[in-house]
């Protein structure tokens, strides 16, 4: 299927081909009639996108804030690769859109295949939806004219936070598409309409649909023109749909406020508001938010769950139906919003008209699947990007040539990616051509990052099947990079599969997902010839300074003592990794790095003991990830791992000591060496910050080709695991949590060479 998207570097719009999603649970996979493109939000992208760096800076000053902090950090080098991957990643467009039901997820009712709905979902021929972001259409409802359900909702929420009674006056600031809808269901709702704007032709357009509308480019005085049309009493209220830079419109619509008024911003606006002017009325400002309640809860869009209707009478999908309710009573008219009419495949003329801002709404008609190759398209879960190639271009690794003499190359290892993220994108997906592997598929849940991956590095298939990938025959290795809950039982059916595998870490969520994964390990390892490969992301112990610093430790005689600072900085409560059923926390999806850090500078010595103590208050508030982690390994070594979240991102993320025997050994940030003592060798400084990524990937698809034992033994995994495992326990009772003791460690190492 095509779907639209652009790129956020230079604002080109682009029609991508991409995989059709298979439907999840709670969703609906929804084949598109047509969408609307609405000229004022998706125009600020278009003109942020095609506007320079310099531009884009003075946008988002917090976010060269950002910029300019991970430069102190963590270098120029990373950072301006951070930064140009993130502008490089294409981003849907588009958030109306009108359609047939194609599937229904597990757990959806009220959905059946075949019903006409309106949904959030972008322009893309097939969409996929939470189910409390869709409506169905009434019969008498067009499909052009629904396409504005999801615009007229926002304008809707923020008429019903000015809360307008019967004869009150509202004035409305700025006629575009969603001025519009407000001049009207403001008119429904049996309110005088004022409103103002710059252009003449939307100023009448107003006037048609009942507003008493003044053109602000004759120099009206808009205060004064309100006042006259109130006898000087003033308006009840006031919604600002415009998008401005300046202050004075709120300044304006203070003025021409009576005492107690409201006002309320849907758009964009300059917001030094002056205190005398809300303090003499005392009127109330609030900026609406999108479609109404439940929008940016992940508990409503996400996974469903809807307020009760006695408690929250309109949320956003019940404000959907509003809004189509009045279209049935034809209380709400669109045909004369309508600008322009274009196929989908010639979209970006469409948005050539909205940047040149002499349009409201645009119409993006979608083709009729009237033949089989159609069809077939709109249930395509393949897209073949590439042949299979040898191609040898800059940064694929040459693989070394056999050592018979003959000059034939060797086969390079066969990988499929399970999930392109940001992260796959930026570390995963650049390491695995680095080391020489052949990217034969990548997979994603939407299909529009895989496409996107594919296209940019050279991957041959991409698919929203995870089965597809690991149901070929070809592939020998699977990287997987999902959401932390999919791992555990992607990389059992992996391995049933056969494949070697490389997951992100963590291994697991739960101690009951880690029995199964060494249950089946063991399995394989029983009846095959030779363990199957199984490796953890834990990139830091593949370090270069990492590597160093235990060529130095070499030798030693008595334990070690490390400590490990991590400045993780903040995330906020509502993120996936902070949901306990799918991230499992921080201390789960990022500390385990630390801890399997330790383990390793101890000669993989087994971790024993963990205690553990957080930070701040025991109760739901409390995200858990700040947080001091003690370890003891099996050879007495210790390790002190301090996980915090409450420093500043201008303080470096990640310091390492380790005190052992009159010498210290600290690494900062990745980027230096400093050794104390005699003996501790000379300090060491890397020209770029490195954390392992590209050598770990090199080790294992080394491995993978040449059959090699996994770069990680399994043993230290499952440690690593279930100390952190351990730390959560220990976290949540404070009290000390006892592991596997050596003598057991080695019963296991025993059962495993049987």
């Amino acid at each position: 299927m095509q779907q639209l998207c652009q790129n956020l570097k230079n604002g080109q719009i682009v029609l991508a081909e991409v995989a059709v999603p298979a439907v999840k649970a709670g969703h609906l996979l929804i084949q598109t009639s047509c969408s609307l493109i609405s000229a004022g939000t998706e125009r600020m992208l278009v003109e942020f996108g095609r506007g320079g760096y310099l531009a884009k800076a003075r946008q988002q000053p917090e976010k060269v804030a950002q910029v300019l902090d991970k430069i102190r950090t963590d270098g120029i080098g990373p950072t301006l690769q951070s930064v140009m991957a993130k502008l490089d990643q294409p981003i849907p467009m588009g958030y109306s859109n009108v359609g047939r039901v194609l599937e229904v997820g597990e757990g959806v009712d009220g959905f059946r295949p075949g019903d006409r709905v309106v949904s959030n979902g972008p322009h893309a021929e097939v969409v996929m939806v939470p189910k409390n972001l869709a409506a169905r259409v009434p019969d008498a409802v067009a499909d052009d004219q629904a396409t504005f359900t999801v615009v007229g909702a926002i304008a809707l929420q923020g008429i019903r936070l000015i809360r307008p009674t019967l004869g009150e006056t509202v004035a409305v600031f700025g006629l575009g598409l969603i001025g519009q809808l407000a001049v009207q269901i403001l008119r429904a709702h049996g309110a005088r309409v004022i409103g103002f704007d710059y252009d003449g032709r939307r100023v009448e357009l107003a006037r048609r649909y009942g507003a008493e509308a003044e053109n602000l480019s004759l120099s009206t005085d808009p205060v004064a023109a309100a006042m006259a049309l109130t006898g000087e009493h003033g308006v009840d209220g006031v919604l600002v749909t415009a998008a401005t830079k300046s202050d004075s419109l709120m300044h304006q619509a203070a003025q021409m406020c009576r005492k107690r008024g409201r006002i309320v911003l849907t758009g964009v606006a300059g917001l030094n508001l002056r205190r005398s002017d809300f303090y003499e009325k005392e009127l109330t400002f609030q900026v609406s938010c999108s479609y109404g309640p439940g929008r940016y809860d992940a508990d409503y869009e996400q996974r469903g769950r809807d307020y009760p209707r006695s408690f929250v009478r309109w949320t956003e999908q019940r404000n959907f139906e509003a809004v189509l309710e009045l279209m049935h009573e034809r209380r709400l008219e669109t045909e004369e919003l309508i600008s322009l009419r274009v196929p989908l495949a010639e979209a970006k003329h469409a948005y050539d008209a909205v940047a040149a801002r002499n349009v409201i709404g645009v119409l993006l008609s979608y083709p009729s699947p009237s033949d089989t190759k159609a069809r077939e398209a709109l249930t395509a879960r393949v897209i073949r990007h590439y042949a299979p190639t040898s191609d040898r271009s800059p940064g694929f690794r040459q693989l070394p040539l056999p050592e018979d003499g003959t000059t034939s190359l060797p086969r390079p290892a066969v990988c499929g990616l399970i999930g392109a993220g940001g992260f796959a994108q930026q570390k995963i997906l650049p390491a695995l051509r680095k080391a020489g592997a052949r990217l034969k598929w990548v997979a994603s849940s939407t299909g529009l990052s895989g496409s996107v991956a594919a296209g940019r590095f050279r991957v041959e298939n991409s698919t929203t099947d995870v089965h597809r990938v690991l149901g070929d025959p070809e592939v020998d290795a699977v990287v997987i990079a999902t959401r932390h809950n999919t791992h555990a039982p992607l990389v059992i059916e992996a391995l049933q599969s056969g494949k070697a595998v490389f997951v992100e870490k963590p291994l697991c969520v739960t101690p009951s997902e880690l029995a199964r994964i060494k249950e089946t390990y063991v399995g394989i390892c029983q009846s095959g010839p030779r363990p199957p490969i199984l490796m953890v992301g834990y990139n830091r112990r593949f370090a270069s300074l990492t590597a160093l610093l235990r060529s130095r430790l070499a030798g030693r005689t008595r334990p070690l003592a490390t400590v490990f600072t991590c400045n993780a900085g903040p995330v906020p409560s509502d993120h996936w990794v902070q949901d306990p059923s799918v991230g499992g926390g921080r201390i789960l999806g990022e500390a385990c790095h630390f801890i399997d850090l330790a383990h390793f500078l101890a000669d993989e010595s087994p971790i024993v003991q963990v205690a553990a103590l957080k930070h701040g208050p025991d109760d739901s508030t409390n995200t858990n990830d700040t947080v001091a982690i003690s370890l003891r390994m099996a050879d007495g070594s210790l390790g002190q791992i301090d996980y915090f979240a409450n420093g500043p991102r201008s303080y470096p993320k990640e310091r390492l000591e380790v005190f052992s025997e009159g010498r210290v050994f600290r690494i900062d940030n990745f980027k230096r060496l400093v050794s104390f003592g005699k003996g501790g060798g000379r300090n060491k400084r890397c020209w770029t910050q490195d954390k392992g990524h590209d050598e770990q990937f090199r080790q294992f698809v080394d491995a993978v080709r040449t059959g090699g034992a996994s770069p990680i033994p399994f043993e230290s995994l499952v440690n690593t695991a279930e100390a952190t495992l351990a730390a959560l326990d220990a976290c949540r009772h404070g009290t000390a949590v006892e592991l596997c003791r050596l003598n057991d460690f080695a019963a296991d190492q025993q059962l495993r060479a049987a």
